[in-house]
């Protein structure tokens, strides 16, 4: 990408209608456009982001048996019947509309009822079990108060999963499987070290926990109990002495921090099977009940939250797995020489794979450090007139401070 074709520019001031770090960033350094409270539009950069941690958990979901899907958001009120979570007084955030003829529909929040739903012709004896399906699709909440920027929006991302056992033993083993599946996603994407699986209540759905992954944080909207060696946690909602021994915690080891919720798992039991009428046969040809499994991520919500996680004082800082491109690639100055050096490592660097945010604008080289630093890619690699005199460029990651002489010939080794 060079930036003399890219149609956004980034900002120096903030938003005085975002308060959000996260938010702020994001808009100044030219990711995301706010639409209104709780709705961003992704822009040329923000969009490489959201595919990047996408991509990341569709690997891991791929990995313990997914199979991806693409549900509808317009949803039959007839289906939220059945289950008894289209009133209002049960599920108070729907956004719900009319079709021209009347008929009432909802706008997916979620998708458990069109997903059992769709399996009702496939499924029905107990060879069909297990089933694992995931999407990755946009969410719409009708929140009484969007905030915190990317974290909590009317309009997001998610990538929902469902489980389908014929035993609780099966379902475990899935469930098991899946969390398992949710520490790597967290570790590749930079948040392995501050993210925790963290005990919490399992609401109506089921009398067990439920499971949620919480990166520490002080914008955190949740308070979590920390066993450090453990590497586990409890939420503050269920923190009691007989939560505490049934889980097998000890108060003595335990650190309150704050948290951002970036996943959570929890057990649906038969509710929603049951509810719309979705069995197998087993192999006595007795009707059972289907165990369900529910597992949700953030993907836009991770966006925002690991924006925040590792910015400075000076702008993004995207670890190298998310991040829109590996280099910033800056040309300072215009001098015919030093413009076909740098065109020529940007093209030897894009043919050797390499992805590249390449600055070639006719501006100041202040400005063009500035938007490196603001952009935050992993590494900025400088062509000018000083690099060239010794035949070599100038590295820089962007977490240090320090940079180093490079060979034009050992750009691709030293990367």
């Amino acid at each position: 990408m060079r930036l003399s074709h890219n149609f956004t520019k980034t900002r120096r001031d903030a938003p005085k209608d975002e308060t959000a770090r996260n938010a702020q960033l994001l808009i100044r350094a030219g990711y995301v456009h706010k639409m209104m409270a709780g709705v961003y539009a992704y822009l040329p950069l923000g969009k490489l982001v959201l595919d990047n941690i996408a991509q990341i958990v569709r690997e891991e979901m791929n990995a313990v048996g997914g199979q991806e899907v693409q549900m509808t958001v317009l949803q039959p009120k007839e289906l939220w019947e059945k289950t008894d979570r289209w009133d209002d007084k049960k599920v108070d955030n729907w956004f719900k509309t009319k079709l021209a003829n009347g008929t009432e529909v909802g706008v997916g929040l979620s998708h458990e009822e069109p997903i059992v739903d769709s399996l009702k012709a496939f499924v029905g004896s107990y060879k069909d079990l297990p089933i694992t399906i995931y999407q990755i699709q946009s969410k719409f909440r009708n929140e009484l108060r969007a905030k915190s920027g990317l974290l909590r929006g009317r309009e997001f991302i998610m990538k929902d999963m469902y489980t389908f056992a014929q035993t609780q033993e099966e379902h475990t083993k899935l469930y098991e499987q899946i969390a398992e599946a949710y520490i790597r996603i967290f570790e590749r994407l930079g948040l392995g070290d501050s993210t925790y699986r963290t005990y919490a209540d399992g609401g109506y759905f089921t009398e067990k926990f439920s499971d949620e992954f919480q990166t520490v944080s002080p914008i955190g909207e949740d308070t979590i109990y920390v066993d450090e060696k453990k590497r586990i946690a409890i939420n503050k909602e269920i923190y009691t002495d007989e939560n505490l021994a049934k889980l097998n915690f000890n108060r003595a080891d335990l650190v309150e921090k704050r948290g951002v919720e970036v996943g959570n798992i929890f057990p649906l039991e038969s509710k929603y099977s049951d509810a719309l009428d979705l069995y197998y046969v087993d192999e006595k040809g007795q009707r059972q009940s289907i165990i369900m499994g529910c597992y949700g991520i953030g993907i836009s919500r991770l966006v925002g939250m690991i924006a925040e996680h590792f910015a400075d004082d000076n702008g993004l800082v995207w670890p190298a797995s998310i991040a829109p491109a590996e280099v910033h690639l800056v040309a300072l100055g215009t001098d015919a020489e030093i413009v076909a050096a740098a065109d020529d490592l940007y093209h030897e660097l894009t043919a050797a794979g390499h992805e590249v945010i390449y600055d070639d604008r006719d501006v100041q080289a202040g400005l063009k450090f500035a938007d490196a630093d603001l952009m935050g890619m992993p590494l900025r690699i400088t062509v000018s007139k000083k690099t060239l005199a010794e035949g070599s460029v100038e590295f820089k990651a962007r977490t240090e401070e320090e940079t180093r002489m490079v060979k034009l010939a050992d750009v691709i080794t030293a990367l």
